[in-house]
């Protein structure tokens, strides 16, 4: 394929790609020899394995080759065992264990072929377009490396240069691998319950996505938006006019890997609030603004001089959608509630599993899976194992991760890994509880807040236990403050729309013919010292603030007499 007839291939087209190669047989024909060649070596030493009974003995052997074999197959398959690492549904779970280390790191390529790619898109000589540009790259990994240099304007720049010819590369790898799917795919031992060329074509579309530097410019600048007015996150900016389909310029990001402790540690930076910005703004990212970075490595991350975290790389994005983020609560709340009925019917709506599909035999296998991931065990919970808790019950019955979801499980689970870079001892819940609650209380549809409120209302019951796990939780964050939280509790529930929820504070109060005092006490004896009168007063007072005198008569009827007999 020419550069020319790549170009044409702008975003993935299975059936115009196939189109283009059915008869170029001459043009595959070696690639398919080296594929078979390297994957051929993995699969005899699987068959020499089982016949020489020596698979446990050999299974990490063999999850390690298979890395080696995917590097050796260049930038397409390294993206492939990437993409596998978080795909608990297609890959066995001592593959996924060394697939996560899959370095997406190669050797550079020339810097003359640099040189002419920079020319060629951007009608500039490096000369003519920085007044200083480094002579070898400063980074080189699968789709591209990056070199440092200065525009004339003085600003430092990172200059990332794609691959020479990537896109024809990377369009014959996949026309091959939809090929082979359409083909073996009901032979593997695999639960899909669908079409692997599917799973093709999910992986092509983000690939495509990636190798486009002017869309991941355009999700940059989206994602700077969307942080606009947090000073904790830093975001690079981008310099279009120095931009093409295989260029992009973007400010230079002088930090720290978040992975590098010791340097870290010798720039006074705390780990612990490094770790809550990144945790905190991995949740913003989810459940509020619906768009998250989908790969943050710790090539992404950097923490800065002055304390903020620096994202960077804004190839791998994606959408989640109101109806789906609220689904997702709903499975949060079913996890806590221990109800697996309900949370086998939200995998059916998030597309884990097909409409058709039985939950009878699944219902107990998640309960017997899940049942301790959250409840009494709260804060012990983590990413990492329930991710590997699910894989083993993923590889037994019909479940598929969606493409979205399987972004989600590698960017949270990398994220966690992170944080316990820095701090061993880190517990997500530690930093996630206070950030949730507070947006239990302003959540952004009065559906997602009954959602979430649902948490300490099970069966109608108030779990007082659960409450006082997740103040103990929330008292461990030293810069959670009660008060402000409190106020606006207090402004919800005297709210219309906390009318429910009033009654159920009620009942739950007097629920079995009896006062909960003893309950009370008990996390009144937890927050106490926390909060004054002076302050208390202060968020009542601020919670009232805006209500009109007509709806204080309808929270109080007191008022309403008081009001008539002023009037008289």
């Amino acid at each position: 394929m020419t550069v020319q007839d790549s170009r044409a291939f702008r975003t993935y087209d299975p059936v115009a790609i196939a189109k283009y190669y059915r008869w170029r047989i001459w043009g595959t024909s070696w690639r398919v020899i080296q594929i078979l060649w390297w994957l051929g070596t993995f699969v005899l030493g699987l068959q020499l394995d089982q016949w020489f009974k020596q698979e446990n003995r050999n299974k990490l052997r063999r999850a390690a080759q298979l890395r080696q074999v995917l590097t050796n197959l260049g930038p397409t398959f390294i993206k492939v065992g990437q993409a596998l690492s978080t795909r608990p549904d297609l890959v066995r779970k001592d593959f996924l264990e060394e697939l996560t280390k899959l370095q997406d790191q190669l050797p550079p390529f020339p810097t003359d072929l640099a040189r002419a790619i920079i020319e060629s898109e951007l009608d500039y000589t490096p000369e003519e377009a920085f007044s200083v540009i480094s002579p070898a790259p400063v980074a080189a990994a699968s789709l591209g490396q990056v070199y440092k240099a200065r525009l004339f304007s003085g600003e430092e720049v990172a200059v990332k240069v794609q691959r020479p010819n990537l896109r024809p590369v990377l369009t014959r790898d996949l026309y091959l691998m939809r090929w082979a799917a359409g083909w073996i795919g009901k032979f593997l031992p695999l639960n899909l319950g669908h079409d692997l060329t599917l799973i093709v074509d999910e992986f092509g579309t983000k690939l495509f996505e990636e190798i486009d530097y002017l869309h991941e410019g355009r999700n940059a600048e989206r994602f700077a938006a969307n942080f606009k007015d947090d000073d904790t996150v830093k975001v690079p900016k981008i310099y279009w006019r120095y931009c093409s389909e295989r260029v992009l310029t973007l400010e230079w990001i002088d930090g720290y890997k978040l992975t590098d402790r010791t340097r870290v540690q010798e720039a006074n930076l705390s780990t612990d609030r490094l770790i809550e910005i990144g945790v905190t703004s991995g949740l913003r990212q989810l459940l509020e603004f619906g768009f998250f970075h989908a790969d943050p490595h710790p090539g992404n991350l950097f923490a800065l001089a002055d304390g903020r975290m620096a994202y960077i790389d804004f190839g791998m994005m994606d959408q989640l959608d109101q109806n789906t983020k609220e689904t997702l609560v709903d499975a949060v709340v079913h996890l806590i509630n221990q109800d697996f009925d309900g949370l086998g019917r939200d995998f059916v709506k998030l597309g884990f599993l097909t409409p058709d599909t039985d939950l009878v035999p699944i219902i107990p296998a998640l309960q017997k899976v899940l049942g301790d991931a959250l409840g009494a065990k709260v804060r012990e919970f983590n990413f990492k194992t329930i991710t590997d808790q699910f894989s083993e019950l993923m590889y037994e019955y019909p479940f598929r991760v969606p493409a979205k979801f399987a972004l989600i499980i590698r960017s949270l689970v990398t994220q966690e890994g992170l944080a316990l870079s820095l701090n061993p001892d880190f517990k997500i819940v530690d930093v996630a509880y206070p950030y949730v609650a507070r947006r239990l209380l302003l959540g952004e549809t009065p559906a997602l807040r009954q959602r979430l409120l649902e948490i300490v209302f099970k069966d109608g019951q108030f779990q007082w236990q659960r409450l006082e796990n997740m103040i103990t939780i929330a008292r461990g964050d030293t810069s959670f403050d009660w008060v402000p939280t409190a106020g606006l509790g207090l402004r919800y529930l005297i709210s219309k729309e906390g009318a429910s929820l009033r009654q159920m504070l009620l009942l739950a109060l007097t629920e079995n013919d009896r006062l909960h005092t003893e309950e009370v006490q008990r996390l009144w004896a937890l927050v106490k010292d926390d909060i004054t009168f002076d302050r208390m007063v202060e968020a009542a007072w601020n919670a009232f603030t805006g209500y009109s005198l007509e709806r204080a008569e309808e929270l109080v009827p007191a008022v309403s007499d008081l009001r008539q007999a002023l009037q008289v």
